[in-house]
C-alpha cells in the first residue's frame, strides 16, 4: 500500500488542522468544563464539507475518500475529540448507512440535509442490557401494517439531544433472532419519542450523550431501512466503518498529547538542560513516536481497504483496537512527561488523557474487537 499522501489529500489535512487550530481550539476548555459545543462551530464544520466527507455531491456531500475522513478526524481529534465525535457518528454511522442502504426517497429527504451540516444525525443501538450484545434488543418495533409502533430505551447516544434524524435499531420478530432486528428513521418531534438528560462524562464532555425514550412512537413503513429483518446486518455493516472514524479518532488523540509533550520537552527545563535531553524523556518520546506511527499504519491501511472497494472489517477491528491502546497509553505519558503542570487543565493533556479512554469502548469495545479479529482468522 503506499501511503504516501496526494496534493489533495495534504489540502485537506492542512484545512482541517487549520480549522482545528484556528476554530476548536479558543474555548476547548471551557467547552469540557461546561459539557457544550457550540452550534456556530458546527455550521462551520458543516460549510467546510467535514459533515458529509464521503458522501456523493449529489446528496450534498463532499465525495472525499476515507484516507481524506481519516486525516480530517486525525486533525480534528488532536484538539477537541467531543468535535470529532460528532463529525465521526454523522459521517460513519448516519450518512454513510442512509447513503449504502437507505431509499431515494430517504436520501432526498434525509441524507442532503445530514451531509451539509443543516442536520445532524444520532445512531441508536446501545441499550442498558445491549451494549456489546447488539442482538439482544430490548426496543421493539411491532407491526402495525401501515406502520410501526416503537417502544424502548436506548442508552449513551452520541448527537442524543442535538440530533433530528435518528437511526434505531429494533427488535420486530423476537422468534428469528437477529434476523428479526429492524432499522428505522425517527425524527426529533414525533409523539411519544423522549430525550433524557445529558450524560456527566469523563471524557469528550462536550459532546451531547443522551437516554432516548420511545413510548408508543408511530414509525411509517417508508421509515424502515432495508427489507424486514436487514436491521442487525445493517447495523454491523455501519459500525464497521465507524471503527475506522473512531481509530482516527484515538489517534488524533495519541498524536495530539505526543505534540504537545515534545514541546513542552523542549521548553522545561531541570538540572541545567530542557528534558528532552534526558534520556528518561527522551525514550519516553521515541516510544511515543513508534507506537503512533504504528497506529497510523493500521488506520491507513483500513482506510485504503474501504477505499479499493475490499472487506475491511479486519482492519477497521484491528485500527481500533491498536490505536485505542495507543491513545490511552500515550496520553497517560504526555501527562507524565508534563509533570506537574499534566494535572493542571491549561496545559490540555490532562483532557486529551481523559478522552482517549471512551474510545476503547464505544463503537465496539477492545474485547469486541478481538473477537472480530480472531473469527476472522479462523475464517481464513
Amino acid at each position: 500500500m503506499d501511503f504516501n499522501l496526494t496534493e489533495e489529500h495534504l489540502m485537506i489535512r492542512d484545512a482541517a488542522r487549520d480549522f482545528a487550530q484556528t476554530e476548536l481550539l479558543p474555548g476547548v476548555i471551557e467547552r469540557d468544563e461546561k459539557q457544550e459545543f457550540p452550534n456556530e462551530l458546527v455550521r462551520k464544520m458543516g460549510e467546510l464539507g467535514f459533515m458529509g466527507v464521503m458522501v456523493d455531491p449529489k446528496y450534498g456531500g463532499s465525495g472525499m475518500d476515507a484516507v481524506s475522513y481519516v486525516l480530517i478526524m486525525e486533525e480534528l481529534s488532536k484538539i477537541d475529540a467531543s468535535a470529532s465525535v460528532m463529525v465521526s457518528v454523522n459521517n460513519s454511522l448516519v450518512c454513510y448507512g442512509l447513503e449504502a442502504y437507505g431509499t431515494e426517497e430517504q436520501k432526498q429527504k434525509y441524507l442532503t440535509k445530514l451531509a451539509t451540516g443543516e442536520q445532524i444525525g444520532a445512531f441508536c443501538l446501545s441499550e442498558p442490557e445491549a451494549g456489546s450484545d447488539a442482538t439482544s434488543q430490548a426496543t421493539t418495533a411491532e407491526d402495525k401494517g401501515d406502520y410501526y409502533l416503537l417502544n424502548g430505551t436506548k442508552n449513551w447516544i452520541t448527537n442524543g439531544g442535538r440530533a433530528d434524524t435518528y437511526l434505531v435499531i429494533a427488535q420486530t420478530d423476537r422468534a428469528k433472532g437477529h434476523r428479526g432486528i429492524n432499522a428505522f428513521i425517527i425524527e426529533k418531534g414525533m409523539e411519544g419519542f423522549h430525550i433524557g438528560p445529558k450524560e456527566d462524562k469523563l471524557g469528550i464532555r462536550g459532546s451531547d450523550t443522551h437516554t432516548l425514550q420511545f413510548n408508543d412512537v408511530k414509525v411509517p413503513k417508508e421509515n424502515r431501512i432495508g427489507e424486514d429483518g436487514f436491521g442487525f446486518k445493517f447495523a454491523m455493516k455501519t459500525l464497521s466503518g465507524g471503527r475506522i472514524g473512531i481509530a482516527a479518532q484515538a489517534l488524533g488523540i495519541a498524536s495530539g498529547a505526543y505534540e504537545l509533550a515534545l514541546k513542552y520537552s523542549k521548553e522545561r527545563k531541570a538540572f541545567g538542560t530542557e528534558i528532552c535531553n534526558h534520556q528518561a524523556i527522551a525514550f519516553k518520546l521515541a516510544d511515543m513516536y513508534t507506537e503512533i506511527a504504528a497506529a497510523r499504519h493500521l488506520v491507513m491501511a483500513a482506510a485504503c481497504k474501504k477505499d479499493a472497494g475490499e472487506n475491511y472489517d479486519r482492519e477497521g477491528a484491528m485500527a481500533k483496537l491498536y490505536a485505542s491502546k495507543v491513545a490511552m497509553e500515550q496520553t497517560v505519558e504526555a501527562v507524565q512527561i508534563h509533570g506537574g503542570n499534566g494535572f493542571v487543565k491549561e496545559y490540555h493533556v490532562e483532557r486529551l488523557m481523559r478522552d482517549a479512554k471512551i474510545t476503547q469502548i464505544y463503537e465496539g469495545t477492545s474485547e469486541i474487537q478481538k473477537i472480530v479479529i480472531s473469527r476472522s482468522l479462523i475464517r481464513d
